[in-house]
């Protein structure tokens, strides 16, 4: 073999190390996670995902969510960070991948509880962008459940449809906070229709939710925010269904109303509000 073809050969092979070297690292990375302080032992981790809730007692953990499953490693990392305690339960608000994705590796470290209408959503592959893989909560309840470790209570309440037709919401009554899964998530809101959502019972779950004592508010995905934030997003989903019922009832198409969806509302063209939402609120709203 010529030296000049031994040049070239040990050139590409490593084009070809490095470049899988790249493709490997690109795929295994998710991005990176942070965790803040919400009050007194409740933290959230951010990133990627829905919020995760992290309440610490000294009995163990209490997560609010976990997720896709990719994230795992980096929440429990961020668990530890603050805490030497065990996650021992998770409280699912929902049933899509980016909030309970983490049951696939999360269920055999910890008791999952969900709504049942989560668990079977999640049976039934309602979410048709979510992996193959998910797994459902073992522990369900219809309207409340509640969680008692190490003298601290998170409880969980199904108020009604929304977002889909199992949102759990999670309250800290000692710490009068509430994480609400999607029911509050972004500017606007996301009804997925193929999982039992309506923006017309949207309202309605988040004023019972509203009677509840509390003054923070985890949202599904986003910032910390009040209770004044909460109520604030609960009318502007009445305004967005006002718009789109008079759009509907006034004999709109379904290309028209997305594009006022699109205009005043600010959903994306190609986003999953327009593929979940759109065509459901014309049979909702009709």
């Amino acid at each position: 073999m010529s030296r000049t073809l031994l040049v070239r050969l040990s050139a590409a092979i490593l084009f070809l190390l490095v470049s899988w070297i790249a493709y490997t690292q690109n795929q295994k990375q998710p991005p990176e996670l942070a965790i803040n302080k919400v009050k007194d032992d409740l933290y959230y981790v951010e990133g990627d995902g829905g919020n995760v809730a992290v309440y610490i007692t000294n009995e163990g953990v209490i997560l609010v969510d976990d997720k896709f499953e990719q994230d795992h490693d980096q929440i429990v990392a961020k668990v530890k960070s603050v805490t030497s305690q065990p996650i021992k339960y998770i409280l699912s608000t929902h049933h899509h991948a980016d909030h309970s994705g983490g049951n696939t590796k999360f269920h055999t470290e910890a008791e999952i509880i969900s709504t049942a209408n989560a668990r079977a959503n999640i049976v039934a592959h309602k979410q048709s962008n979510a992996p193959d893989n998910m797994v459902p909560a073992r522990v369900v309840f219809t309207q409340e459940t509640a969680v008692f470790l190490g003298g601290k209570e998170a409880r969980a309440r199904y108020f009604g449809r929304g977002h889909t037709n199992g949102d759990a919401l999670v309250y800290f009554p000692a710490l009068r906070t509430l994480h609400t899964g999607d029911l509050m998530s972004g500017a606007t809101p996301l009804i997925d229709y193929p999982g039992g959502g309506s923006v017309v019972e949207w309202t309605k779950t988040l004023d019972e939710a509203l009677k509840l004592d509390f003054d923070t508010v985890i949202p599904g995905h986003g910032k910390v925010t009040d209770k004044a934030g909460l109520k604030a997003y609960r009318d502007n989903v009445e305004k967005l269904r006002t718009r789109a019922q008079g759009l509907i009832r006034g004999g709109k198409s379904q290309e028209e109303l997305a594009k006022v969806m699109q205009a005043e509302f600010g959903w994306q063209p190609n986003g999953l509000q327009m593929q979940w939402s759109i065509p459901g609120m014309m049979t909702e709203l009709k």
